[in-house]
């Protein structure tokens, strides 16, 4: 401010009123339209902050009701959040002479909230504020908009990382030899391990050679024109070639896939002689590295029928042996109800993976046990095959409100399946799921305390018993050591 108490907007170019008195004494109609064309609208408040009267430049403020403001205080029409601003505006306005424009948002009969942006002016009489405003609702939907597209350039991305950790994680542990090629230059592009491995070279010294030096002299020739062939008629070419270090034969295939600008082949190799053993050695010690990981593995058809399993899987299904495993289905264990079980192996077809499902597993004597599934859709030819690693987890006291993650993650997950799944067994599935969480959450409170749980619930005791029996939560003579009266 200067020292004859400008406006807090100095800073920039002065203005400069109207000076010559050609106006005249403006009528109010006159005076409405010129503060109307300002803006959307036009208040007159007076000195207690009363709105006596208003204009109108946008028939859809009109249609919204806001005639309804006239002889109200401009704070009781606006919502809580922005009366502190309509309060600095009238300050400032009788202060300053003019302040800077402000967002309010004005409440209507019409609409809940209406975003209006203003800018209140000294009227120079009795204390009276004209506040010209513009409705902003145009700008607010623009940047809901941006924030949608911004949330959805995220979620695209995040799939996209996942897609490349996914190919990374195939073409890392594949037990066979896949070459990527440069088409044009003919130069290796990429190697996994299983190549590297045949060829007795690192992948480092692979990369950026040409892929016909990777064959002996006889085979070189054959190596080139395998890349022309699949280049020039985008099919897949197969022929014979002997490696030139170790000699062996190999059946190559190629064919051409585009990644950008460039054109890249993909090679693979199979062995066709005894080399077969190297793709044999690969997959026993695969297995033995399945069989000792620290989490439960197991692999199952697209009708979740077990075809493999490790021995923490087996240990925590109470399952002796995998044979008594192999061709049952995991749906007998898997889930605290249908639903669950349902959402899980949707969400697993429809996006190809589920990372950290919560969820229970029982055993073959039906016991429950809390655990996190994450899970990968893996295609072979006409079959798909499900590939699953589950971990046991301690059920945490904040984990059994109703307002964790675990009932967050579940609604999003019911919702997934509108108009796949009847309402009225999404409701019933809903409901036991809520249920079961509330008995468990009064459980831990209570410390197991079946008496005062069902205090705690408003139930009577017996139908507390009724619902830990339907849920299976425990032998009816443990707990408070009280049996049904």
């Amino acid at each position: 401010m200067d020292a004859k108490g400008g406006s807090p907007l100095s800073g920039g170019p002065k203005r400069q009123p109207f000076s010559r008195g050609h106006l005249g004494k403006l009528d109010a109609a006159a005076a409405a339209r010129v503060a109307a064309a300002g803006g959307d609208i036009a208040l007159i408040i007076d000195r207690d902050g009363v709105i006596r009267d208003l204009a109108l430049s946008n028939d859809d403020l009109a249609d919204a009701g806001v005639g309804a403001w006239l002889d109200q205080r401009w704070s009781d029409t606006v919502t809580v959040e922005s009366r502190h601003k309509v309060d600095e505006l009238l300050r400032d306005a009788v202060r300053y002479g003019r302040t800077k424009w402000r967002e309010v948002n004005q409440l209507t009969p019409a609409l809940n909230s209406l975003m209006v942006r203003y800018v209140a002016v000294d009227a120079g009489r009795e204390g009276h504020v004209i506040a010209i405003g513009r409705d902003d609702r145009p700008t607010a939907t623009m940047q809901q908009r941006l924030i949608e597209a911004q949330q959805t350039m995220e979620r695209d991305y995040s799939r996209l990382r996942d897609a490349e950790f996914r190919y990374r994680l195939l073409f890392q542990m594949s037990a066979e030899a896949v070459i990527i090629v440069d088409a044009t230059a003919r130069k290796i592009v990429e190697v996994n391990p299983a190549a590297t491995h045949i060829a007795g070279k690192s992948g480092p010294r692979l990369v950026g050679e040409s892929f016909a030096r990777m064959f002996d002299p006889a085979s070189q020739e054959d190596a080139a024109a395998l890349l022309a062939v699949a280049q020039s008629t985008n099919r897949t070419g197969c022929a014979q070639m002997h490696l030139s270090i170790q000699g062996r034969a190999f059946l190559v295939s190629a064919s051409l896939f585009r990644e950008g600008r460039a054109m890249l082949c993909l090679v693979r190799l199979s062995p066709s002689d005894s080399g077969a053993s190297v793709e044999a050695d690969g997959s026993a010690r695969l297995q033995e590295v399945l069989a000792r990981i620290p989490d439960a593995f197991l692999v199952t058809d697209s009708a979740l029928t077990i075809v493999m399993a490790n021995t923490l899987f087996l240990d925590m299904v109470r399952i002796p042996t995998l044979e008594q495993a192999l061709g049952r289905s995991l749906g007998q264990f898997l889930g605290r109800a249908g639903l669950e079980r349902n959402v899980l192996i949707d969400n697993l077809r429809a996006n190809g993976s589920v990372r950290n499902f919560s969820t229970s597993l029982r055993n073959q004597f039906d016991e429950p046990e809390d655990v996190e599934i994450s899970a990968v859709s893996v295609p072979d030819g006409s079959e798909t095959y499900f590939g699953f690693t589950i971990r046991g987890v301690r059920r945490r006291p904040a984990d059994l409100g109703l307002g964790g993650k675990e009932v967050n993650r579940s609604v999003d997950q019911l919702t997934e399946l509108v108009g796949r799944v009847k309402l009225k067994e999404l409701v019933r599935e809903s409901t036991d799921l809520v249920e079961r969480l509330c008995i468990e959450a009064a459980l831990e409170l209570t410390k197991n305390n079946r008496a005062s749980a069902a205090g705690l619930l408003g139930l009577s005791r017996q139908s507390l018993y009724s619902k830990l029996h339907r849920f299976g939560l425990g032998n009816l003579a443990d707990g408070d050591g009280q049996g049904l009266p």
